[in-house]
């Protein structure tokens, strides 16, 4: 999987097991699966990216998956971008410890905040919201011609389902696909990749309990 990278992928979870643990981006209990559950299972998501893709990792914690992607991806180039100041603390520390400045970037801020300052070929996110909700996030990220993947559980299909009519609204006509990457069905990952498209990208209405939550501050 990480070939001449692989002490690197094993100083990354020893990363995740210390210094995350400590700052409460990783739970203790995660721990004993972190190399299975973390850092493998998002680095199966190089199968699916074309050779030399730009790849923004939105909500990227504790760098999953853009991290383990940029180690087992060496030709692709990865921004991670997240808001909350240690996470991103975190993120920039690591990158140095991990010698991945050629390759991995981090900038601070949401989805929305980086909108028109950035964009990449792929658009990638673990953990982040339902896909209702991602859409109107990471779509914008995503160049003409480019996908979105997502990595979802096994309600993958009932999640597309639900955001349908919010894919429709943002004028995407192709439908997303599930896809399972890894090397079997027990120790693989399921992703769902929307492809962006050729055409303009509508802004989709927010969902009503997203309008009436009021606006966080951020921190500077």
């Amino acid at each position: 999987m990480f070939g001449d990278r692989a002490a690197k992928a094993e100083a990354y979870r020893d990363l995740l097991a210390s210094a995350g643990v400590e700052r409460g981006l990783i739970g203790p209990r995660e721990v004993p699966r972190l190399w299975d559950r973390h850092v493998l299972n998002c680095a199966y998501l190089g199968e699916v990216i074309e050779k030399g893709a730009s790849v923004i990792d939105i909500g990227s914690g504790a760098g999953l998956p853009g991290i383990p992607l940029a180690l087992a991806r060496p030709d692709v180039q990865v921004r991670l971008v997240e808001p909350l100041e240690r996470r991103y603390t975190f993120l920039r520390e690591a990158i140095t410890e991990l010698d991945l400045r050629d390759q991995v970037a981090v900038a601070r801020g949401r989805a929305e905040d980086v909108r028109g300052e950035f964009s990449a070929s792929v658009v990638t996110a673990r953990a982040v919201a339902p896909l209702a909700t991602l859409y109107g996030w990471a779509l914008p990220l995503v160049v003409t011609g480019g996908h979105l993947i997502a990595i979802k559980g096994r309600s993958a299909s009932d999640e597309i389902a639900a955001a349908a009519e919010t894919l429709q609204a943002m004028g995407i006509t192709e439908a997303p696909e599930v896809l399972r990457v890894g090397p079997d069905e027990e120790s693989g990952t399921t992703v769902v990749r929307v492809a962006r498209g050729h055409g303009a990208l509508r802004s989709a209405a927010a969902p009503a309990a997203l309008k009436r939550r009021p606006p966080r501050s951020r921190r500077r």
